[in-house]
């Protein structure tokens, strides 16, 4: 299959995370390294900039501010949250032919796949010879067929350390603390936070994802239950935590164009939790609740070295796939290899097989209803990098 010549177009949608411009930088390299594309440009704002034409000339950009923009979170190029028509990807496909746009490369999560895939469906329609191809990220880890996704290793390892840093706390001045984490429908995030485990006695003491149900009785009887076992309770909970009929146990009932509902970003959730503890166990009870929010995503310089090399390549991969003929659209992959040592492929997917649907925690790291198992260490600890420990004094006793 014969590659067009042309020029290469990069947009970036959804959430940002710490690594999604290593991606936008491994796309923009690899594009100027090929003879089948004449310029790279960046769409502003995702899809919106596109239909606005709103672009910039990453090709005149110097190697020095490239490597300066990787090392920092957050979408260089600015990102949008929008569901196009199929009246509005024709439009686009308009933009595309005035800009003799023959490769896009839509770097975001499975929303971002969703448009790539409808962009594809009017562009064969409509016979425009251009190459889509989504480039994968998402702190959440909830696309299909990859092993995991670029920005959740550097994700996973703040939550990591933010709750081993509030463990201390939590010990330092006992009392009751919840800590609610992104995680709309998966809950591989939340599940990191079993890495800030060292002791018998350290928190998380309890571990709440959306892949089972919430029961708020049940809840409180378990933080009753590890307040008098500990003398303090610490829980790392799922934004996405649901009832028994599916409804999140909190919202703000406000969408976006994806039909995504608005869960923790307020607080609203933790302090719900707080509150009905505190009804609940006794209102003397210290008891205090956090949302991380978007710090998860975009705390700059605590990323892992892992993830950013893999989202490097995986925006590297993007072209080289695009521009060899191997594909004419996909999404790119990350696959673990077996073995002892870790080692990772990377290849491309059918963009319709990431579109939309997400992927759930595998049943494998869930351990009951408020816990993960061991065996998820095995699969994330690679992607974190070197964590820190925690030290403890013996507490020798005078005269002992």
């Amino acid at each position: 299959m014969s590659s067009p010549r042309g020029n290469a177009l990069i947009g970036q949608s959804g959430g940002p995370t710490c690594v999604i411009n290593q991606s936008l930088v491994g796309v923009v390299e690899a594009s100027r390294d090929s003879d089948r594309i004449e310029n790279v440009y960046g769409a502003l704002h995702g899809v919106q900039g596109i239909l606005d034409e709103n672009f910039v000339d990453l090709g005149r950009e110097t190697q020095e501010t490239l490597e300066r923009v990787a090392v920092t979170p957050c979408a260089a190029l600015r990102s949008v949250r929008k569901k196009p028509t199929r009246e509005e990807c024709a439009k686009v496909l308009e933009v595309f032919r005035r800009h003799d746009i023959r490769y896009f490369f839509y770097i975001g999560g499975n929303d971002s796949a969703e448009t790539a895939h409808l962009l594809n469906e009017i562009a064969v329609a409509e016979g425009y010879d251009v190459r889509l191809f989504h480039v994968p990220k998402t702190i959440d880890n909830d696309l299909r067929v990859t092993d995991h996704c670029p920005g959740y290793g550097s994700a996973a390892r703040f939550v990591a350390s933010a709750i081993m840093g509030d463990n201390q706390d939590n010990r330092s001045l006992p009392g009751i603390k919840i800590d609610v984490i992104m995680g709309r429908h998966a809950g591989w995030l939340t599940a990191a936070s079993l890495l800030a485990r060292e002791h018998e006695d350290d928190g998380p003491h309890l571990i709440y994802v959306p892949e089972r149900v919430f029961d708020l009785e049940r809840f409180v009887a378990d933080v009753d239950e590890m307040y008098t076992r500990h003398g303090r309770c610490l829980v790392a909970a799922s934004e996405g935590i649901h009832d028994a009929d599916g409804n999140p146990i909190f919202s703000s009932k406000e969408v976006d164009s994806h039909g995504n509902v608005q869960l923790s970003g307020s607080g609203a959730l933790g302090d719900f939790l707080a509150a009905t503890v505190k009804e609940k166990l006794g209102s003397k009870l210290r008891v205090r609740a956090d949302t991380f929010g978007y710090l998860q995503r975009s705390f700059a310089g605590h990323y892992s070295e892992v993830d950013a090399r893999e989202a490097r390549e995986v925006g590297r991969t993007a072209v080289r796939v695009a521009t060899s003929g191997e594909a004419p659209h996909g999404s790119i992959v990350i696959l673990r290899k077996d073995g002892p040592v870790y080692e990772v492929s990377f290849g491309c997917t059918e963009l319709s097989n990431v579109a939309k649907v997400t992927r759930d925690l595998d049943e494998a790291y869930i351990k009951g209803d408020r816990d993960i198992a061991p065996a998820f260490l095995d699969y994330v600890r690679p992607l974190v990098g070197t964590m820190p420990s925690a030290g403890r004094l013996s507490d020798f006793p005078v005269g002992g």
